[in-house]
């Protein structure tokens, strides 16, 4: 009986997993911010295809229903310099050449700087240093030699 129902629990847990492989439907978490894949806009339409971070392939995604956008769109140039009037948009205007200049600017600095806090007073040689810890010493090295013993007061 208890054998039944944990392959029954297993059965469950494993079908689950296999649960992902469907479609999914794109809806945007802003209006009017559209969810770009591949050069497409996929705001609510029809995506199929297993991808994501979750998963460990790539597939492309099939998408149905959604609309290709340009990522450079193609308008129309206007030089001044060549002299000719724009086909639409604003009308530019030229100045005569000897017309009266507007009063210069006044004058306009402003900078930004940044230092460190000012740094405490050295101290000297500090009043009681620590011990001097002598390493062990390998008689089998051969650069090894005794130390003799210092006396002691």
């Amino acid at each position: 009986m208890r054998a039944g129902v944990t392959l029954a629990i297993l059965m469950a847990m494993t079908s689950m997993a296999f649960a992902g492989g469907g479609f999914e439907i794109v809806i945007p978490g802003r209006v009017g911010v559209p969810i770009i894949i591949n050069g497409v806009d996929a705001s609510y339409a029809v995506v199929e295809g297993d991808w994501g971070l979750g998963k460990g392939t790539h597939v492309q995604p099939t998408i149905y229903g959604g609309r290709y956008i340009d990522s450079v769109p193609q308008v129309g140039h206007y030089y001044p310099s060549a002299g000719h009037l724009p086909g639409y948009g604003r009308l530019e205007i030229e100045p005569p050449p000897g017309r009266r200049l507007p009063p210069p600017a006044e004058s306009y600095h402003q900078s930004w700087s940044a230092q460190s806090a000012p740094l405490p007073a050295q101290s000297n040689v500090p009043v009681d240093p620590p011990a001097i810890i002598y390493a062990p010493q390998d008689p089998r090295h051969p650069d090894f030699r005794p130390r003799r013993p210092q006396n002691l007061r």
